[in-house]
């Protein structure tokens, strides 16, 4: 299994589609699937019969997975697009650097 490089909880932009330059905070990460769910991001809007769990119906917003490919983390330095690279701490463990800055992101 490979490390990610996308967690829950980064500060991501989206690179591309509809909501391109857009950026929020990762709140699920779907690494099998490689997807990720950005809070305001990608809203996908279904229209709801009323129902006796929601008797009002209505309107149903709802963030829906982007593939991880069209997100970028941003720099923890100058809050722009980065990639992600590892590297071994002193301490032996591995942690998560951008590539633009090589400021370490703390996940």
């Amino acid at each position: 299994m490979s490390a990610a490089k996308i967690r829950k909880g980064d500060k991501v932009v989206v690179l591309s589609g509809k909501d391109k330059g857009k950026t929020g905070e990762v709140t699920m990460s779907m690494p099998k699937e490689g997807k990720v769910v950005v809070a305001g991001v990608n809203v996908a809007t279904r229209h709801r019969k009323p129902s006796q769990v929601n008797p009002q119906g209505g309107l149903e917003r709802k963030e829906a997975p982007l593939p991880v490919s069209k997100v970028a983390i941003l720099d923890p330095k100058d809050g722009k697009a980065t990639r992600v690279r590892f590297e071994v701490a002193t301490d032996g463990k591995k942690v998560r650097v951008a590539a633009r800055s090589g400021e370490k992101i703390d996940g």
